[in-house]
């Protein structure tokens, strides 16, 4: 209201539109809005009277992109068609839109499909042009809120980007396509849920027809080590799928997958599971350990992709928090202590340690 009372003390006919285009690029400032007033009325074609400050107009002295276009950049990369999303955005850039400000417009686009997701009345709201309520209702309608939020968190980050990028048109270009080569992703949910029922998750290439995509010969990402003396439980499991059968006994003990894999020539695998892990429970293919500091984050991993393989049989290698047994290494150390000859070599020199234990050669 302020704004269109000083557009009439200055004899200027000002848009409806242009006014809400230079009240939100004042965010809140009185002072900010009057000088882009100014500003626009200066630069309005016409004299006297009859000057006539458009939307257009301010959106060219503001570098804003148009409203309608923002919708369909939005619409072109949440379909994943990366040509069409990337035209449209040099588009909207030869027209005077900063990319910034691009960045921008789909932020609060995002927002505020969110809102009519969760609440459908703001629809009705007459301040809202009659484009933005028929699109945007239709849009929030097909969109998901998983696909809503994941978007939402690429543009949150991909503005700080763009604003740092030493060439930000480009910044705003490699967001756009992360965004479209993401928009038919699953949501973490539904990827869980379809590794669990032994499948793969499925995920079209952008611009091209759906296809079901080959089961690869893992079905999970490696997962992460955990340290001893942690206290919330994270079970990360790794579930490995086999393509060609194997005959080998499946192990009945963890000792004896220690053995199969020093057997293999797997000597560092071995090491960091007899040395490194905390057994919690095991059975017939399924282990879950608590590994120390000390090993590697994809080890989980890798034991059940070369248990899977040499024994055919799945195997799901799970790392959690909860403590254990101690390492075989330590239950081999605490076994050979007990002996009474190792303890009176012990007692006769303080300070000795066992560095390895060996079983004895056959005379």
């Amino acid at each position: 209201m302020l704004f269109a009372e000083i557009a009439k003390q200055e004899k200027a006919d000002v848009e409806d539109a242009a006014l809400a285009l230079i009240a939100r690029a004042a965010d809140g400032s009185a002072r900010d809005g009057l000088s882009i007033l100014d500003q626009a009325i200066s630069q309005s074609s016409g004299s006297g009277a009859e000057r006539r400050v458009t939307e257009l107009m301010v959106r060219d002295m503001l570098g804003l992109a148009d409203r309608a276009l923002v919708f369909d950049l939005f619409s072109a990369v949440m379909r994943g068609d990366v040509k069409a999303a990337l035209d449209l955005l040099a588009d909207q850039y030869a027209a005077g839109a900063s990319p910034v400000v691009i960045i921008q417009d789909l932020l609060e686009l995002v927002h505020w499909l969110t809102r009519l997701k969760v609440a459908p009345d703001g629809a009705a709201d007459p301040a809202l042009a009659e484009t933005e309520r028929t699109r945007g209702v239709e849009m929030a309608d097909k969109l998901s809120m998983s696909a809503l939020t994941r978007a939402w968190q690429m543009l949150l980050k991909g503005l700080s980007e763009t604003r740092m990028a030493p060439m930000p048109m480009q910044a705003a270009e490699m967001i756009v396509v992360r965004m479209a080569y993401a928009a038919d992703l699953p949501s973490p949910a539904d990827a869980i849920k379809s590794l669990q029922n032994g499948g793969t998750p499925r995920q079209n290439t952008p611009g091209s027809p759906s296809s079901p995509s080959p089961s690869p010969r893992t079905s999970s990402p490696p997962s992460g080590g955990n340290g001893s003396g942690a206290s919330t439980a994270q079970a990360m499991a790794v579930d490995v799928t086999q393509s060609e059968p194997a005959g080998m006994p499946a192990p009945t003990s963890f000792a004896e997958v220690v053995t199969l894999f020093a057997e293999h020539r797997e000597a560092k695998l071995a090491t960091y599971l007899k040395r490194s892990v905390h057994l919690v429970r095991f059975s017939a293919g399924l282990i879950e350990f608590n590994p120390e500091r000390g090993a590697p984050s994809d080890l989980a991993g890798q034991v059940g992709k070369f248990l899977t393989e040499w024994t055919g049989q799945r195997w799901v290698v799970s790392v959690v928090n909860t403590p254990g047994e101690a390492t075989l290494h330590d239950q081999e150390l605490t076994q050979v202590k007990s002996d009474p000859l190792v303890k009176s070599i012990l007692d006769a020199f303080p300070g000795a340690t066992i560095e390895a234990v060996r079983p004895a050669e056959d005379d």
